[in-house]
């Protein structure tokens, strides 16, 4: 045996070796290459996909522990245009998507909060707001994110990534489920050659409804090395522009409660006259919908990125490397809604439930003595997020042993809203006063609804020509939102590597600091023509018919729907001459401002061994990581406060007038951290392994805060059994603990095929739950329980009308106001409550009679959700792979199949009131490809599919999960290669326009439904 088990490395192994170790700032994690496996061995140098699986074999094969890759097809070419659905490929990896592209990674049921994102083996800053934070759907966000958001990635400068599943002493901690390593290139990789590519690709989105049916996405790549490997310099840069839209719909909220007397007033429906069908048992749960709204949404994206390498090697053994990323991800969206409220109470009029466990209405009517609006809410959101990283790399071979690494860079994240008048979001509601009774259907996918329309009600302020048109809308409530996360890493590490005998010896310093810092706008309501629409046909020509229901490419709808049509941003224009007064941009008071920082020391080593037992080779590497971190998280706490603006609408309040007051906390934990990977060599070709670690993963931003957030008014009265909910953080927790192990066997019977299976079980203590405390909250008052609303609930039984929301309302109103000037003039020097529906909505939408609280009501109770550290769980699963290609046919196949099981799931049927805990992404994947490659041609069919997965616990005022549906998607690529530099190809992503489903408690329970379409991409490559 030579010592050192040094060799002469062929093409392959030096592609091999580079991946594996080459990269100064991330220590090698394989044995080398035996000299046996690679001398004699006449290795032709490709390109195409299939040198970048054989490649992506050879690092699975011998790396130590276990983990997977996926390289570049050639200079330029990644197998997929983004870097999330290529992860997807890899066992164990499941993606999530926003608007049909990629977005974030969740690996062996672990979050993209819980997976660590480094790029050239440096710690990447997370941060992901959008759409202000508003909760309007379900894409909105509103900072405190450590996730990495992949989709303001592009491919086209991306080298190779590398999953590790298993933890080494030598990784940065933060991913339990993994850390995925994305690896650029560097120029004396290629020493002596001037290589570059540009590509061109035309796209097109078959859910484009506004934009460019067709846009352009440029990318290109240029690396220079000297013949003498002493300077070299890589550039890459790409623009991508993607014009898209979607059809959706939502449900704001469900309620869940037990069925009881039915005249009693905090019930979910407590009108004795409705026809309840099929009704629940005595004591048996049954579900509610607040609303049901169907939206649209048209989204311009446009992505550049940018990296300068630059490489200096003045002796042999001393490598400089300085480095520049930038990268920035602008959206713009138009979104709008056609909403119909659930207004409950006497309006009921038939109820019919389905036979779930918890019975959920199949049918649902209402009748209005008076009309309602339907709501035609328009919302203009821009965002920009922009990642920029500054790195220096120092590589030193003291001797033939002895190597040394000194790597530093400062990354930050910054994702803000970037819109017009300082918003994230602009909102203006618009609506149709004009709806005199409802009915929505539900069970189906889809849930629909029929609306009778009269636009001739005296009063209403339609324009009673017999037709639903833009002379029937108006204005009711506007937001201006803004919502930013900023976040600041630098790091320093030192890496040693000792290499002796039949071993290697590796060892290392980091330091880490890290800053983020999370706020939201206040946000509150801006009254143009409020609640009641009470200005119909004041935007004229601005707002336009748009027939929503008929955008379903997958769903059918009921005929006789209406929508409209509007930019946000000249209705917002336009309300600024028809309401002086209101705000010209958004708020200076913040709803919070979070900021959290992070200083971690660390220190490991880890040993590396080689020998023989019974005529079989083994690999051991043995590690320990001590990690301290010290933590402090401070807050503003703003001055909040409630208004009552009508029945159902509890709406909270920044006061600007009264200074936030800044609260702080300090942390401080440390952690040993061993590892231990074993490889045998059971045969030439079979090959066993086992791992132990224990990693951590630290908690989310949003947990660690001091404040309180997201105050919930409940939707109506606390006397009548409305919940305020809320937010609070917990700057003392602890990241998560697990222990994890690894056993697996992988058989590969030639260079590009395989076979494996691996089995994986995680202990995890310190598991992030949430317990709900019913508790006031920086004194808080409730408006609408307190002196007045008791007196006023007595003068509505008085006066023998029933008891809900709407008529409490109004009377707490007429006694507020009773002798105020605009009541007399209304109704006289003595008026009296007649709670006929013209005085009703006099009192819910005069401006100015808002119901506030004071210093007489009693504190508000809010059903408080706090993270906690008190659970532990265990998930256990196995991956199952296949990769083999058919001889010299040039047809190959991949397949894959993945389980994911945990002890503690969530109780679809359990108590309303009482939240729980549950393991969320959970899911069993698979991943079938299949490949073709000869003579110019190369061709891919992808089949991915991710079944049901648990996304979200506790959801609002009644502990609701939020599953996301079975899921699957078509992808097709192919390409050919002209000659040796110039390739075409198509690209087809979804190509049968599959659709995304979520739901609570039963299916019947929709939050979210999005209708998708395919996209098509045709290009050209040219290499030199």
């Amino acid at each position: 045996m030579n010592k050192h088990n040094r060799f002469s490395k062929s093409t392959l192994a030096k592609s091999i070796s580079l991946l594996l170790g080459g990269m100064a700032v991330v220590p090698a994690y394989a044995q080398e290459v035996q000299q046996g496996e690679t001398e004699g061995v006449e290795v032709i140098q490709v390109s195409g996909m299939r040198s970048s699986l054989q490649e992506s074999t050879q690092v699975k094969r011998h790396s130590m522990g276990v983990v997977d890759a996926i390289s570049a097809e050639d200079i330029g070419k990644f197998p997929d245009t983004n870097l999330a659905e290529s992860l997807q490929r890899i066992t164990g990896v499941s993606i999530s998507r926003t608007n049909g592209e990629g977005s974030e990674i969740t690996v062996r049921g672990f979050g993209p909060d819980f997976n660590m994102v480094t790029l050239n083996g440096r710690t990447m800053p997370g941060g992901t707001t959008y759409g202000a934070g508003s909760d309007a759907d379900g894409t909105t966000r509103g900072g405190s994110a450590r996730a990495f958001d992949f989709a303001n990635l592009a491919s086209e400068s991306i080298r190779a990534v590398e999953v590790y599943k298993t933890g080494k002493a030598s990784i940065t901690t933060g991913g339990i489920g993994a850390t995925v390593n994305i690896k650029t290139a560097k120029p004396l990789d290629n020493p002596g050659e001037t290589i570059g590519s540009v590509g061109v690709k035309a796209v097109h989105d078959t859910t484009n409804r506004t934009g460019d049916d067709v846009t352009p996405e440029l990318s290109g790549i240029f690396s220079y090395a000297d013949d003498d490997a002493k300077f070299g310099v890589t550039l890459t840069a790409s623009h991508q522009q993607r014009d898209s839209g979607y059809t959706g719909a939502t449900v704001n909220d469900w309620q869940v409660d037990y069925w009881d007397d039915i005249a009693d007033p905090d019930r979910l429906w407590n009108n004795a006259d409705a026809d309840y069908r099929n009704a629940p048992e005595q004591g048996q749960l049954y579900a509610r919908p607040n609303d049901i709204r169907y939206a649209f949404s048209n989204t311009q994206r446009t992505r550049d990125n940018a990296q300068l390498t630059l490489q200096y090697r003045p002796v042999e053994n001393f490598t400089t490397t300085l480095d520049y990323t930038f990268a920035e991800n602008e959206i713009i969206e138009h979104r709008g809604e056609i909403t119909n409220w659930l207004q409950v109470g006497s309006n009921t009029q038939i109820v019919e439930f389905d036979d779930n466990q918890v019975k959920t209405p199949t049918y649902m009517k209402e009748a209005y003595a008076s009309a309602v609006d339907e709501g035609y809410e328009q919302q203009w959101r821009e965002q920009t997020n922009t990642l920029k990283s500054l790195g220096l790399n120092l590589e030193y071979q003291v001797n033939d042993d002895l190597t040394l690494m000194l790597d530093a860079h400062d990354s930050e994240m910054y994702s803000r809203g970037t819109g017009p008048r300082n918003t994230g979001e602009l909102a203006v509601g618009l609506g149709a006063p004009i709806v005199t009774s409802r009915e929505w259907f539900w069970g189906g996918d889809l849930p629909t609804y029929l609306n009778q329309y009269d636009d001739t009600i005296p009063g209403k302020g339609a324009n009673g020509n017999g037709v639903v048109d833009a002379g029937d809308v108006g204005s009711s409530i506007a937001r201006l939102r803004n919502a930013s996360q900023k976040t600041e890493i630098t790091q320093i590490k030192l890496d040693g590597k000792y290499q002796f005998d039949d071993g290697r010896f590796d060892f290392g310093l980091e330091t880490r600091a890290m800053e983020a810092r999370s706020m939201q706008t206040a946000g509150n309501n801006i009254a143009l023509g409020n609640w009641n629409v009470g200005n119909p046909g004041e935007f004229g020509d601005l707002i336009q018919p748009f027939d929503l229901p008929n955008e379903f490419d997958d769903y059918d709808t009921l005929a006789g729907g209406y929508g409209f049509i509007a930019d946000p941003r000249a209705l917002y224009d336009a309300a600024l001459d028809l309401y002086p007064g209101i705000p010209t941009a958004s708020e200076e008071a913040l709803s919070y401002d979070d900021i959290v920082e992070e200083d971690t020391f660390a220190a490991y080593f880890q040993i590396s061994l080689n020998g023989e037992v019974g005529n079989m080779p083994f690999d051991v590497l043995a590690g320990m990581r001590y990690e301290e971190t010290e933590t402090e998280s401070s807050s503003l706490n703003s001055r909040v406060y409630f208004q009552w603006e009508d029945n159902n609408d509890v709406v909270s309040y920044v006061d600007a007038s009264v200074p936030a007051e800044a609260v702080s906390a300090e942390n401080k934990y440390d952690y040993l951290l061993p590892s231990l990977d074993i490889s045998l060599n059971i045969t030439d070709d079979l090959k066993g392994r086992f791992s132990f670690s224990k990693t951590i993963a630290r908690a989310g931003l949003g947990d660690l805060g001091v404040s309180a957030s997201n105050f919930g008014g409940g939707g109506g009265s606390t006397l009548l059994g409305a919940r305020p909910t809320a937010d609070a953080s917990n700057p003392g927790l602890l990241p998560l603990e697990s222990s994890n192990f690894d056993l697996s066997l992988e058989w590969y019977y030639n260079p590009y095929s395989y076979m494996s299976a691996g089995f994986f079980q995680k202990d995890v203590i310190n598991f992030l739950g949430s317990r709900q405390v019913d508790q006031p909250l920086l004194d808080i008052r409730d408006v609408t329980a307190g002196p007045r609303a008791q007196q006023a609930a007595q003068d509505v039984l008085d006066a023998g009308f029933p008891l809900d929301d709407t008529y409490l309302y109004a009377m707490m109103v007429f006694n507020e106001y009773r002798n105020h000037p605009d009541m007399i003039d209304e109704y006289g020097a003595n008026p009296s409550f007649t709670g006929t529906p013209d005085q009703i909505d006099f009192l819910a939408n005069h401006a100015g009679f808002d119901l506030v609280a004071n210093d007489n009501d009693p504190e508000m109770t809010f059903r408080t959700n706090t993270p906690d550290n008190s659970k532990e769980a265990k998930l256990y699963g196995a991956e199952l792979a296949i990769q083999h290609f058919f001889g010299d046919s040039g047809f190959g196949v991949q397949a894959n199949y993945t389980i994911v099981r945990g002890d503690v799931g969530f109780d679809n049927n359990a108590d309303p009131n009482q939240n729980q805990f549950a393991l969320v992404g959970l899911s069993d994947t698979a991943n079938l490809i299949g490949l073709y490659e000869k003579d110019g041609w190369q061709a891919r069919v992808a089949w991915n599919w991710r079944d049901t997965y648990l996304a979200e616990t506790n959801k609002k005022g009644s502990n609701n999960p939020r599953y996301v549906e079975a899921y699957w998607q078509l992808d097709v690529n192919v390409s050919y290669d002209i000659n040796d530099q110039f390739s075409v190809f198509f690209e087809g992503l979804n190509i049968t326009g599959e659709n995304d489903r979520q739901h609570a408690r039963n299916k019947d329970m929709l939050w979210y439904l999005t209708d998708l379409g395919a996209r098509y991409q045709i290009g050209a490559r040219y290499n030199f």
